[in-house]
């Protein structure tokens, strides 16, 4: 769910040199916002119930989960429907602040390696400025909105009735202060950063592979999407457990004490399959939401760049 779009790096050189940098910005802005929103609406019951696997521990007391099915069943059996969408607004402030963000810094970031690593002269930037550019985009733009996933973390995983994000932040704030709310910063960044480069270079490769055989359209933009949805859950699910057990905790008694210790204890205790806990919603969640997200974007952003000529 943590993307920059491949279509503004590929199209980048010759968008910038018909139209002035603002716009296509501005575009981008605006089809990643529309895009960010409706993708987190479709996916977040996956996210709901990759987020409470995720939490779940060896040997721990109440509800238990065998799986991706039997969570969304019991869930929505023990506290409504309405259960698999806990945590929306706090999800679409993160989402929609952290991609549009993401979007807008991430051609300065690419053009900026691009210089340094001895290519400004070049007609496109190489898989690995591409690579780089993305992470680093989306790494400094969820630094910026890591309070709303903590709040969105701990709202989910709540399954006693309804817990209000008024709750959640008075109460890290009083148990914490200020810097609780940059809890698990550490491994978000790196989750991040793993997510935004094997999405971004991974949809620029198979889209290029797959525009001579289908053509620059809706297929070829849900294949390759698809790919890089699979690609980047395999790459950033560990970072993802660490940092929801972190999160969670913020404002509770602290289990763990940083981002390697976790890791380590959670390896320990539970196993290297611990590691990939929620691998399956969080497999779906990014197939479904990278094509929601591409697709969308590509056709807001067109649509808005054809209204601004």
């Amino acid at each position: 769910d943590d993307t920059n779009s491949s279509s503004s790096s590929s199209s980048s050189s010759s968008s910038s040199s018909s139209k002035p940098n603002g716009s296509d910005a501005a575009a981008r802005f605006v089809g990643s916002a529309v895009g960010a929103a409706l993708a987190e609406m479709i996916t977040l019951p996956a996210d709901v119930a990759k987020v409470r696997l995720q939490v779940q521990q060896h040997g721990s007391t109440g509800t238990r989960y065998s799986g991706f099915a039997d969570c969304l069943l019991k869930t929505a059996k023990a506290e409504g429907p309405t259960a698999m969408w806990k945590g929306l607004v706090p999800a679409l402030v993160r989402q929609v602040s952290y991609t549009s963000l993401s979007l807008v810094i991430y051609e300065p970031i690419r053009d900026f390696y691009m210089q340094q690593m001895g290519s400004a002269g070049a007609e496109k930037p190489t898989y690995v400025q591409r690579l780089l550019a993305g992470g680093t985009a989306g790494g400094l733009a969820i630094s910026v909105f890591n309070p709303a996933e903590v709040v969105k973390t701990q709202v989910q995983t709540h399954s006693q009735g309804t817990l209000r994000m008024t709750d959640v932040i008075s109460r890290v704030w009083a148990r914490d202060g200020l810097l609780g709310f940059w809890a698990g910063l550490k491994p978000n960044v790196t989750r991040t950063f793993l997510v935004n480069a094997a999405e971004l270079g991974t949809y620029d490769e198979a889209k290029s592979r797959l525009v001579p055989y289908l053509g620059e359209g809706l297929f070829s933009h849900v294949g390759a999407s698809g790919i890089a949805g699979f690609t980047s859950a395999c790459v950033s699910t560990p970072a993802d457990v660490v940092k929801t057990r972190l999160m969670n905790s913020a404002g509770g008694d602290r289990v763990y004490t940083g981002m390697l210790q976790a890791g380590s204890r959670i390896l320990m205790d539970e196993g290297p399959a611990a590691l990939y806990k929620g691998f399956l919603p969080i497999c779906i969640r990014k197939l479904v939401w990278c094509a929601a997200f591409f697709v969308s974007y590509e056709q807001i952003r067109d649509q808005y760049k054809k209204t601004t000529l």
